[in-house]
């Protein structure tokens, strides 16, 4: 079984985040699932884990490593930062956070479709070929080689 390791992370202080780190966690976690989901049939497993950080290491806060490789390495991605209000509240003192030009947009958080692209790069595997992939219950077929139960 092919395995991914998808590494996030954020500041953290008392165990709080800024808003635009829950975002990305809450889309990590989302995207993990859908993932999984999508490929496990395939023989790949998804995981993630978090990583805490302190507010000396701010400048890595919000960041993405798939197999250890950052996200901005695999995609067009620019990394920026910006005045980040919720990490200046947290940390008591102004604050820059990271954010990421993607498709020509700025995004505080870390867009679904790249965290998906990402992963599918390392997994050396097509983003289209892998949407057409026949989940269980999808009723396109049970996977079983024959037209059973495709309606």
């Amino acid at each position: 079984m092919k395995i991914l390791i998808i590494e996030w992370r954020h500041l953290d202080v008392n165990g709080e985040t800024c808003d635009r780190c829950d975002d990305t966690g809450e889309t990590i976690q989302e995207e993990v699932e859908r993932l999984n989901r999508k490929l496990e049939s395939q023989g790949v497993r998804v995981t993630w884990t978090d990583t805490k950080l302190g507010g000396i290491a701010l400048t890595q806060s919000n960041t993405i490593l798939f197999n250890g490789t950052p996200l901005e390495e695999l995609l067009d991605i620019r990394v920026s930062e910006n005045y980040c209000a919720s990490c200046s509240a947290l940390l008591h003192q102004e604050s820059y956070c990271r954010s990421v030009f993607y498709e020509g947009v700025e995004y505080e958080d870390i867009p679904a479709k790249a965290i998906r692209e990402a992963a599918y790069k390392v997994l050396r595997l097509d983003e289209q070929e892998a949407a057409e992939m026949v989940l269980p219950g999808d009723r396109k077929g049970c996977g079983c080689g024959t037209d059973c139960c495709t309606p």
